[in-house]
């Protein structure tokens, strides 16, 4: 078991596979399931919720931990954060933003209110449009405000030091900013699930 759980890759391998037994289980045991638009409107939230919880997981990851905690470190041990830690948890951070935003649309299309939500329709439309507004915002800001903001202040692009520092902030801001918006976004989809 320690050898498992000492792999990243065999641990995630195996959390897959029991699942995969779990749905087949599920599956035997119900008398089986379509595999019509119910199955893969369950595959994409199922999708979708995983996906967003690395994505918010990781924003309140920087929030909560690794930005108030960086004035803490040492100078000569910040370079293990902004070197090494950082950039691969912007690079998940990143792209499960932008795997939410994909599953996400593709569960309304499903549904059949991708349509109504955006346009703020009424009722659960309106809650999970507000939802999906704030997450379309959300991901903007990843990927065009605090990921280029973050190459300059990690290195991985090269710039004068006051652009750094500026480059910094902007990231902090935004971040923050997508803070600020994360419980009203995941209210908003929680409301659409469970109160209309």
């Amino acid at each position: 078991m320690g050898n498992l759980l000492s792999s990243l890759s065999k641990t995630i391998h195996s959390s897959l596979a029991l699942a995969i037994i779990l749905f087949i289980g599920l599956f035997i045991g119900n008398g089986g399931f379509d595999f019509d638009r119910l199955f893969w409107s369950w595959l994409f939230r199922l999708i979708h919720v995983v996906v967003a919880i690395m994505w918010i997981g990781l924003l309140w990851y920087f929030n909560f931990v690794q930005i108030p905690n960086m004035p803490k470190i040492p100078d000569e041990q910040k370079p293990a954060i902004g070197k090494v830690i950082a950039p691969a948890a912007l690079f998940y951070f990143r792209w499960a933003a932008l795997s939410t935003v994909i599953s996400g649309l593709i569960l309304a299309h499903l549904n059949g209110y991708l349509h109504s939500a955006m346009t703020f329709g009424g009722g659960k439309s309106t809650a999970i449009g507000i939802g999906m507004w704030l997450g379309l915002y959300m991901a903007f800001n990843v990927w065009f405000v605090i990921w280029p903001n973050q190459k300059k202040a990690l290195g991985i692009v090269d710039c004068e030091p006051e652009v750094k520092a500026k480059s910094a902030r902007t990231a902090m801001l935004f971040s923050r900013t997508n803070t600020l918006l994360s419980l009203p976004m995941l209210l908003s989809m929680v409301a659409a699930q469970n109160l209309y």
